[in-house]
Formats: structure tokens, sequence, C-alpha cells
């Protein structure tokens, strides 16, 4: 690492660092009251890549079905270095299904190629593999056992939050009780780690938006909180409904959010979303976190990752 990159990993470091509050005991665990994270201002330092559009090249069994053997193979250890000389970003979202192990040797050796490319994690998107809300205490007590696994590999990572998918099936209703039964205990494991738990609006049935702030609002942990997804609600929905639902989950956003303009259907068609809109709620929510580059939409991930950046650019000058 160049002394240049060395200092700003380290001011990031320290930046991210600071989230370190004051201790509380809670039973039989030491509990961080609450995140105190210093967030940067400068704009691309508030931008993130993450390695989701770019699932088409990483190697790892996880990551079979979406592998392209078209595309030349990257290990998600050589990602951090590919974002910063590709995009000069120093912030990235590594997904839980791009990990070639969740062994604590892996886990050392992607945060190695991190600082070594003056990057940081700032989030892991995970899937807990069950619900949240299943009618079963067994499944339900795997997915919290499943989060708190992601919570351990964020702190040994050195992420500040995972995002949760709250999980679930079409034959199954979402259920707003044993969710937030589910996610008290999570979202207290996270505390005792000081790792942020954040809930996106990805699945417009088992992640609606609403239900999402419902389940937040009573479970009322510091540790818990949304992750706004620009596009996932136009899905299914219109522009006035993800205008409420943006401010909705901005209103309950803490350090992430996953910026993109378009996303494609199972059958091809493209839904585009009020970029600026977005962003103006954003900042009228008071939202200091970081915006990841999560590009969905048609053509190739690279260009698509530079014009998002592009974008996030405009709104946050």
């Amino acid at each position: 690492m160049d002394s240049n990159c060395r200092r700003q990993f380290l001011r990031k470091s320290a930046v991210l660092a600071a989230g370190a509050a004051t201790l509380a005991w809670k039973g039989n665990l030491w509990s961080a009251t609450e995140p105190h994270l210093t967030f940067p201002t400068a704009p691309r330092d508030r931008i993130a890549v993450a390695s989701w559009p770019f699932r088409m090249f990483i190697e790892a069994s996880t990551n079979k079905w979406a592998r392209d053997p078209k595309f030349p193979g990257m290990d998600l250890t050589e990602f951090p270095a590919m974002v910063v000389k590709r995009f000069g970003v120093h912030n990235i979202e590594p997904l839980d299904q791009h990990f070639s192990s969740t062994e604590t040797a892996y886990v050392k050796k992607l945060r190695g190629a991190v600082e070594k490319a003056g990057c940081h994690v700032v989030d892991l998107p995970c899937d807990v593999r069950t619900s949240f809300y299943d009618t079963d205490p067994a499944k339900r007590k795997m997915a919290v056992e499943n989060g708190k696994k992601w919570v351990n590999v964020a702190l040994e990572l050195g992420s500040p939050s995972i995002r949760a998918h709250i999980g679930g099936s079409a034959k199954l209703k979402p259920d707003v009780a044993r969710t937030v039964e589910s996610l008290t205990q999570l979202a207290a494991y996270g505390a005792s780690k000081n790792i942020i738990v954040a809930l996106e609006n990805d699945d417009n049935f088992t992640e609606d938006p609403f239900f999402i702030a419902e389940v937040l609002d009573k479970v009322n942990n510091p540790y818990l909180h949304a992750l706004p997804d620009f596009c996932n609600s136009m899905m299914t929905h219109d522009q006035d409904f993800n205008n409420r639902a943006m401010e909705a989950l901005f209103k309950r956003a803490y350090s992430i959010a996953h910026m993109k303009d378009e996303e494609g259907d199972e059958k091809g068609k493209f839904h585009t979303v009020d970029v600026a809109k977005c962003f103006e709620i954003a900042k009228a929510q008071g939202y200091r976190g970081y915006f990841s580059m999560e590009w969905e939409g048609n053509g190739e991930p690279y260009a698509g990752t530079q014009r998002l950046i592009d974008e996030t650019l405009k709104y946050l000058r």
C-alpha cells in the first residue's frame, strides 16, 4: 500500500472505530448502548461498491448459480483492489454468497486484502437461510443463530453492520410479533459486539417497507435499523409508494443505503426510479451514512456502476 492509501485507510479506520460506544452490562453480555459512527462528509467517501452486481465474476462455491464462465473469474479477496483501481472508491459491501469460506483464516485473508487496497467494509449483506417469522420456533432460532454467525464475521472483517434478510415464503404471511421476537434477540447480540443489524426492503412481500418500519419501532433497539433500497419497491409499486417507503425507511436508517436507478424483473422488464427524489428524501430525513452502488440495470456492471457513482456524486455535492 502506498503512503497516501495507507493514510486514507488509517483515517477511515479511525472514523469507523469511533463507533465504539459506552458499554453497559445486560444479562451476561457487555452491550454498547448505541452506535456512534462518525461518517465522512466528502461525497466520494460516502460511496461504496457492492459485490452483488459483479456476481458473474465471483468464484465461490455458494455463487455457482450466478457465476458466468464467459467472464474471467475473481476471488472476493481481489474485489477491494479492483474497486479502488477501477472506480476510485474505498468502501465495499461484500455479499455473503461471495465468500469462499467463513473460516477465520479466509476472513482474515479478506480483511488483509481490504486493508492492503486502502478500503473498508461498510456493510455485510447476508441471508439467514430461514425466516425470522417462521411458525416453527426451531426455524426462528436457526435464523437468529445464523444471523449471529454473520455478526461475528462482520466483527472479524471490521464491518460496522450486517444486512439480514427477514426471509419467508409466499405461503407464509409475514408476522410482526414473531419477527420482533427474533430480531430482538439478534439486535441484542449485535449490540454486544457493537455491530448494527439492518433490514432492507428487498422482497416486496416478506420485506415490505412498512412492515419493516413497524418491526423496527416495536423492537426499538439502536442497533437495529433500516437499509433503504432506492428501486426495490418499484418492482411491484409506483413512484408515490416508493416515495413514502423511502421516507419511512430513511427515517429509520443509520449507516447504509442501496443506490440503484433501475432494476429488471423476471420477465426482462426494467423498472426505473426517481433518483433525485430518493436523495432529496435521504437529505430531508437527516441521513448521513453510506450509499452503496448496487447496479441492477441493463448492460454490464462496470459501466453501470460508474454511472451510479457519477449520479451519486452529482446529488451529494
